[in-house]
Parts: structure tokens; C-alpha cells; sequence
């Protein structure tokens, strides 16, 4: 078994309409000593999401009932489980979509086993990453919080549902308080050094973290960029005024 990162063995669920696929990525992926779920719709993907706790989601685009898309967005409402979408289609516009609903990195079919699994692993390791380097299990901005040890975000007294590449993104910022991050340095902290010129995936989930901790994502002040150089969480900020508008 290559899989020695914990423990215990990753708990992963495969979810998609065609059979060939499910034996194919169960084999290859119990080789590499992880224990595999399957579902062959979003509705059970997300019953079990719910019930087993997996600890990453391999979610095909193209199933019957409910499109792998909609089922990514249902289990944002409640999880931060990270999810590998694979899809048959090599267009722009659906990387895009499946990034714009959580996804945290997507495979294109027909793939390898070999690419997969590697895929797999570089997910789990981000997501298992130590959160809790500041050595202090809250962190407070304005009004936002975040506990480290349970991975929890709250806006004001509003739990917010991160996935787990915008939580990582976050932790990066807390992590970095009042330091200029460049888009380099961020793509590559939270994809890998492979991503360092993907410049589209960190403007699609910054927009996406903006959006859910912002009250005015146009004017932001937990993440703010400064032009030319990169982005930065203000180590010194005012709360924005009540019904301040763009």
C-alpha cells in the first residue's frame, strides 16, 4: 500500500452513472489501500456524503436525475469535503462551472488510472495540511472567525460553508495577516507549484470566498486586492458602514 498519511485509510466516494468507471477507479484506488464508496446518482451521493463522512468525492458531470454540477452545489450547503469532478467535455465553460460550485480540481475523461490516483493524492494532502500553524485555535477578523480545530467559519453569529480549497485559500490569508500574497505564491500554497501560471482558478475562487464572507463582495475588506501585486487580508481595518453601497 502507498497510502500512509494516516492511520486510518481515506474514506472516498465514487459517484457516477457507469459501471466501467466505478470498477475501474475501485480497483485502482483500494490498490492504493483507500476504502471506496459508490453511488450512481447525485441523490445517493449526497445521502451518503451526509451519512458516511467521505473524506473526498470523485463526482462524475453527465448522470441521470441530477447533473454532477447541482449535486457539487447541494453538498456545498453542508460539507467541505473536497471534490474531483470528471467530465467528457474539454470546454472552458465547464472547468469554469465546476470550479464556480465548489469543485477543487477536475479530471477530463477518458483519463488514467495513474493520473487519477495522483490527482487523489495531491487533494488529500492539501486537504490534510495543519490549519493550525498560528498556534491560537480562534481567529477573528471584524466579523469573521474562524476555529481552527474544527475547521469552522461564522460571519457574525452565521455559520459560512466553505469548500475546502476557499478554506484553505482563507487559511492562507489568516495565516499571512497584513502580507501581500501574489497569485503565484497563492496558486501555488493551495494547487500546487504545477498550477503557479493558472491564473483563472485563483479569480474564480477568490470571487467565491468573496461572496460568501463580504457584505459587499464589489468592496471587500477581509480580502482585498492591491493591483499589480497580488492580495492581502489588512492587518488594521475599519468595519464597513452599515448600508455603505458601491
Amino acid at each position: 500500500m502507498n497510502y500512509v498519511e494516516n492511520k486510518m485509510p481515506a474514506k472516498i466516494l465514487v459517484v457516477d452513472d457507469e459501471k466501467q468507471y466505478i470498477h475501474l477507479l475501485q480497483v485502482n484506488l483500494q490498490a492504493e489501500g483507500y476504502d471506496v464508496l459508490f453511488a450512481m446518482n447525485g441523490e445517493d451521493a449526497l445521502e451518503l456524503v451526509s451519512s458516511q463522512k467521505p473524506d473526498l468525492v470523485i463526482l462524475d458531470v453527465m448522470m441521470p436525475r441530477m447533473d454532477g454540477f447541482t449535486t457539487c452545489e447541494r453538498i456545498r450547503q453542508f460539507s467541505n469535503v473536497p471534490v474531483i469532478m470528471l467530465t467528457a467535455k474539454g470546454e472552458e465553460q465547464d472547468r469554469v462551472k465546476g470550479l464556480n460550485v465548489g469543485a477543487d480540481d477536475y479530471v477530463i475523461k477518458p483519463f488514467s488510472a495513474t493520473e487519477l490516483v495522483a490527482r487523489v493524492r495531491a487533494v488529500l494532502r492539501r486537504a490534510r495540511k495543519d490549519d493550525t500553524a498560528l498556534g491560537e485555535r480562534f481567529f477573528q477578523h471584524l466579523d469573521l472567525k474562524i476555529d481552527f480545530a474544527r475547521a469552522e467559519v461564522w460571519k457574525g453569529d452565521k455559520a459560512i460553508f466553505l469548500s475546502a480549497t476557499e478554506y484553505r485559500l482563507l487559511i492562507q490569508f489568516a495565516h499571512h495577516l497584513g502580507q501581500i500574497l501574489t497569485g503565484e505564491e497563492l496558486l501555488t500554497a493551495i494547487w500546487g507549484p504545477s498550477y503557479r501560471d493558472d491564473k483563472e482558478i485563483l479569480w474564480v475562487s477568490i470571487a467565491r470566498l468573496r461572496q460568501k464572507l463580504e457584505d459587499n463582495p464589489h468592496s471587500p475588506c477581509h480580502i482585498v486586492t492591491r493591483s499589480g501585486l497580488g492580495y492581502l487580508m489588512p492587518a488594521e481595518v475599519s468595519a464597513p458602514a452599515k448600508g455603505k453601497k458601491e
